[in-house]
């Protein structure tokens, strides 16, 4: 098999001072790819952030990397980080929206100015990035743009309702996004990662079980390579363990329409509706619906 490299692409990686953000960028570098490395600045004036610090390694190790530490919660952070990529590398082939935020309150105790706030970084910050980027990736015919999404996003969590809002629309976004750049050599996709990080962390979870973001950035590479081939898909990565996640609806019920249904109808079925069987997905919304009618 033909060695994945990144000779002379460029990557912007939001959220890249640490975690997995930082393992992103490192693997990317060392395999070839100029890298804007992204990370707001929270250390002290005069005190070296984190961007910079990955930036060091990246040097050190012979790569080229810049650091950017615009924050993905302000509107105007795309567009800036773009111009940067812009300025430093002449060229955006990758954009790879890591940056975000965790939750740990339960809706009744979360205020609605801290659920936007979460909801603004985790969702809005990725669509500002990558609206940015999106007309020069459709101009050259060439892109990959990944998210990071989260089991939260795909099946909920107690405890983090604007978390898990943010990173279900991720992937509802995602999905659009893909049917619509498909066909001009950009490939958009969704990875939800389970790795040791300092968000983990102050989960509160059992994290024993866990391992490093290293082994959740080879599948980040592939997704930012040619050679991908996926598009419009959302990932597992974690431990070693690598797969897929989609939705799917069951078989159903086909009631009588020759009549009028009644909520009685339904509750007579409602096993039948609710059953996890015959499991189908489908690749647009459209699709779905012309299920429904065959059915």
């Amino acid at each position: 098999m033909e060695p994945i490299r990144f000779d002379g692409r460029v990557a912007l990686v939001t959220g890249a001072g640490k975690g997995l953000g930082r393992a992103y960028a490192l693997l990317l570098a060392r395999r070839g790819a100029r890298v804007l490395v992204n990370n707001r600045k929270r250390e002290p004036a005069g005190e070296k952030g984190s961007a910079d610090r990955v930036v060091d390694e990246i040097r050190a190790a012979g790569g080229v990397a810049v650091a950017n530490y615009e924050n993905v919660e302000n509107a105007e952070a795309g567009e800036r980080m773009f111009q940067a990529a812009l300025e430093h590398f002449g060229r955006l082939h990758i954009v790879i929206n890591n940056a975000g935020v965790d939750q740990h309150s339960a809706l009744h105790n979360t205020s609605l100015e801290e659920f936007e706030r979460v909801f603004s970084i985790n969702f809005f910050g990725s669509l500002h990035v990558t609206k940015a980027a999106l007309p020069l990736l459709r101009e050259q015919g060439y892109g990959r743009i990944v998210f990071s999404t989260s089991s939260a996003g795909l099946y909920g969590l107690h405890g983090l309702t604007a978390y898990s809002a943010s990173k279900g629309a991720i992937i509802a976004f995602m999905r659009a996004l893909a049917q619509e750049c498909g066909r001009r050599g950009i490939r958009v996709n969704a990875v939800a990662p389970y790795a040791l990080t300092p968000m983990t962390e102050r989960q509160g979870v059992d994290t024993s079980q866990l391992h490093g973001p290293e082994l959740v950035a080879p599948l980040v590479a592939w997704l930012a390579s040619e050679q991908c081939t996926a598009n419009g898909e959302t990932f597992i990565a974690g431990s070693g363990h690598f797969g897929r996640a989609w939705a799917v609806e069951n078989a159903g019920v086909k009631l009588p329409i020759d009549k009028p249904i009644t909520p009685e109808d339904v509750a007579a079925r409602i096993a039948e509706i609710r059953a996890e069987t015959a499991p189908r997905g489908y690749p647009d919304a459209v699709a779905s619906f012309l299920g429904i009618k065959r059915a």
